[in-house]
């Protein structure tokens, strides 16, 4: 047993989460511990975001080469793939975005960097495994960062020997030439069409009727009809397994196909469940998470603050990042801060993308709003790339015009969401927007068409011409 530490702010996982609540509490010049059970390196840079878009890049170069052929391209036919060799590269990028963030956590934290699981054994007090020794630490405040891990149903274990999480994906040799992808929101649907497009047979299943998470009706037809093309979509009804001798028998209703692999794609699930949170006198909800305050990140009346993907409410890097943000600050000061959270921004790198921003179709109420509509069949930048099948709705306030919130399915769509959420932030209206100049030929302009429709259904009389505005002198 080590002696004790008594220090200001415990911060449990060094991520995203809590590398921000480190940058907070080290700028308020409290002492500190940052605790990690390894291995260091972001969710994001080791599993999530950074190999995702490095798999999704190879295959769209890869599948590029049809598009080649339609502009007088020959002897494509004979050009192969090593996929083996992709799956390296991408390894070896992984591993450069990996440790970066390894590298910042020992270079802020330093000495005070202790690599082991944490428990909590009292209120404010945790008990660090360090090897072979103990670590007890007394804490005025603890950040709980802890991150996340995939969900894995117990229904797949007779499966395990051809079941692979989306954490898991990246360390295979080889891709196999039969995948099935159970789970098709964000993860699953990108990883599913990353493979598709390097060539290996893809079915996706998933219990809901829709993809990437998309709550529109229209967008949500458009994607189920576009990535149709691409990987075999069982929607609706939920897929069973079976093993076989080499493999996996995936069944969905009256559909079956056998496959390689499974990718269990089943959404993630917080680290908080070693923690022992009831010795720190927290209580959990009917789904087994902290109560906390989403403009505090404090869990209740307690010292203790838990941010990313730890508290299950916004699982995205950027969203993390403001969460550690949060809770180191108010960690470190007696006097607690209420923040304003930024407008909901997601997006699927799927090419075309999935947007969703602000207030979602579901969480509206469709008699108090204009929805602008614009598409990439009207669009001339969207017909030059082949990118009619653009789609973009646009949800403003039927009285005063603010923009509420938007969806979207299209290539580039990833700078159109920034955009439309640096707009709906900043309290924009359609009328606002449109006395912006928009360049020509752009994507951009189906937002400065989706802005005119909303204008068109306000009736507003003016004797201006639409998208101008006078001198202010005037």
């Amino acid at each position: 047993m080590k002696p004790e530490i008594q220090i200001d702010v415990a911060i449990i996982g060094a991520g995203s989460a809590g590398l921000r609540a480190l940058r907070e509490v080290l700028r308020a010049g409290r002492s500190f511990v940052l605790i990690d059970r390894g291995p260091l390196g972001t969710t994001c840079a080791r599993v999530g975001c950074m190999p995702s878009k490095v798999a999704l890049h190879a295959g769209n170069v890869w599948a590029a080469r049809q598009e080649m052929s339609e502009i007088g391209a020959s002897g494509l036919e004979n050009l192969s793939l090593d996929t083996a060799r992709v799956w390296a590269s991408l390894r070896r990028q992984r591993d450069q975005f990996a440790s970066n963030p390894a590298a910042k956590a020992r270079s802020m934290a330093g000495e005070f960097l202790l690599e082991g699981p944490a428990r909590f054994i009292a209120p404010g007090v945790l008990e660090i495994t360090l090897g072979e020794e103990i670590q007890i630490v007394r804490a005025g405040a603890v950040v709980i960062a802890t991150g996340s891990h995939p969900v894995k149903p117990k229904w797949l274990a007779p499966v395990a020997a051809w079941t692979v999480t989306t954490d898991e994906l990246f360390e295979l040799k080889e891709l196999p030439q039969r995948v099935g992808v159970l789970g098709l929101g964000a993860i699953g649907l990108e990883m599913g069409l990353a493979l598709s497009r390097l060539g290996v047979e893809v079915i996706g299943a998933d219990v809901a009727n829709t993809v990437g998470g998309i709550v529109h009706p229209e967008i949500a037809e458009r994607a189920i009809a576009r990535f149709g093309r691409e990987m075999s979509l069982w929607l609706g009804s939920a897929a069973t397994v079976t093993a076989t001798d080499d493999g996996v028998l995936m069944r969905a209703g009256d559909r079956e196909a056998k496959v390689d692999l499974v990718i269990a794609a089943m959404g993630r699930q917080p680290n908080i469940d070693r923690l022992n949170l009831a010795a720190a006198g927290i209580s959990l909800d009917e789904a087994g998470r902290p109560i906390f305050d989403p403009a505090t990140m404090q869990i209740g009346n307690t010292s203790v603050f838990i941010a990313g993907d730890a508290n299950g409410d916004r699982p995205l890097m950027h969203e993390a990042a403001d969460e550690g943000s949060i809770a180191g600050y108010n960690a470190a000061h007696q006097k607690q801060a209420r923040f304003a959270r930024k407008v909901a921004l997601g997006i699927a790198f799927s090419d075309p993308d999935i947007i969703s921003i602000g207030a979602r179709f579901d969480q509206i109420d469709s008699n108090r709003i204009h929805i602008g509509q614009a598409s990439g069949e009207a669009n001339g930048r969207a017909r030059i790339l082949g990118a009619e099948e653009n789609l973009l709705r646009i949800y403003a306030d039927a009285d005063s015009g603010r923009l509420l919130g938007a969806a979207m399915i299209g290539m580039r769509g990833e700078h159109l969401a920034h955009l439309l959420a640096w707009a709906i932030q900043r309290g924009e209206t359609a009328d606002s927007l449109l006395e912006l100049p928009f360049y020509h030929p752009v994507i951009e302009e189906m937002l400065q068409t989706a802005l005119q429709d909303i204008v068109r259904q306000s009736h507003k009389d003016s004797a201006l011409p639409p998208g101008l505005a006078l001198e202010k002198n005037q």
